[in-house]
């Protein structure tokens, strides 16, 4: 195996001391610029790569940001990490991402690895409930700051940034009785988040402040994927009196539901309204273009690195506690426009 270079391979081919070519590598103004440049040009010949695990213990800095996401392959996650990057890369960050698949298991050893690593923060969108949220107190409760979004988790000093999900379910559902539908039924995912409630009670809001009434049976849970939103279409239309609208808390979902009623020759929007949540690149492609709450990804990820930055660059030596509530915003297409 060939040897690694180290800062003393360098100071011996240019005959200046290890100390002196530590400090250019660091950016030292104590370091003439010729003899920076020219000690980074050597240590590039020679294949230097330096030890950044060490040079964080040294000097407590590793400039290494942590971001956890359920998928990086959604659209939606994938913006909310360009955001981050966008952020905390012209201040010198380096992130590091990590994919749990929705196991929490693999959760708890990712986020253990990355204190392990001495990142400075962790961005995180989790797959805990807040029922659950015992089992990753231990690591919270370190040192290191843990900024929540979207998926978040209710703990004292911990900040978190989402999304009005509760207006967003209530806009939505508002919409759909403005253009006149009466029986408006909901796919809700039913996996004990916080958001995914809120959305459910601002649908059920809506309803009986506009002199409707909720019906059980026309909450139909489901996966986030197009099979799921076929099967609970199926399932609505079969009831003895079938909705007249959905609004889905998944754009996906709601893309099956919406193949399924075409199957079955039912106009959109004339015989019937659909609304989604996301604001997917799809969902304006579609013929009809779907309404849906747009979840603002890439301000949410600003957001969030802004709100880590503020907390490490701030004097006090604790940690401080900001929760950032964005608005959600119904952007409105043909699904749902009968009055169009």
């Amino acid at each position: 195996m060939k040897k690694k270079t180290t800062i003393y391979d360098i100071a011996k081919a240019l005959d200046i001391t290890a100390a002196t070519v530590s400090r250019a590598l660091n950016d030292n103004p104590r370091i003439s610029k010729t003899t920076r440049e020219l000690v980074l040009a050597t240590a590039t010949k020679m294949n230097y790569k330096q030890n950044r695990l060490a040079l964080a213990l040294k000097s407590g800095r590793s400039k290494n940001i942590g971001v956890v996401v359920p998928y990086i392959n959604r659209n939606f996650f994938s913006s909310i990490i360009r955001g981050i990057e966008d952020e905390l890369y012209p201040k010198g960050y380096h992130v590091i991402i990590s994919q749990t698949h929705e196991d929490k298991d693999r959760e708890l050893k990712i986020l253990q690895n990355l204190l392990n690593e001495q990142v400075e923060g962790i961005l995180i969108s989790t797959s805990f409930t807040n029922e659950e949220k015992q089992k990753i107190e231990f690591l919270v409760k370190k040192t290191t700051p843990f900024i929540f979004f979207d998926r978040k988790l209710n703990f004292p000093d911990t900040s978190s940034v989402s999304l009005d999900d509760y207006q967003g379910g209530y806009d939505a559902t508002k919409h759909l009785i403005d253009q006149g539908c009466k029986k408006i039924a909901h796919f809700h995912i039913d996996n004990g988040l916080e958001l995914y409630k809120n959305r459910l009670n601002g649908y059920k809001d809506a309803l009986i402040a506009n002199g409707l009434e909720f019906l059980p049976e026309y909450v139909i849970p489901l996966k986030s994927d197009m099979e799921a939103g076929k099967e609970a279409a199926e399932k609505l239309m079969k009831l003895p009196v079938p909705p007249d609208a959905i609004f889905s808390s998944t754009d996906n979902g709601l893309l099956g539901a919406i193949k399924y009623l075409q199957s079955l020759s039912i106009k959109i929007p004339e015989d019937f309204c659909v609304v989604g949540f996301s604001n997917e690149p799809f969902t304006q492609f579609l013929e009809p273009s779907i309404s849906s709450v747009d979840q603002s990804p890439v301000e949410m990820g600003k957001m969030a690195a802004q709100v880590f930055l503020e907390q490490v660059e701030s004097e006090q030596s604790v940690k401080i506690q900001k929760n950032v509530i964005l608005p959600a915003k119904l952007i409105i297409r043909k699904s749902s426009s009968k009055s169009t």
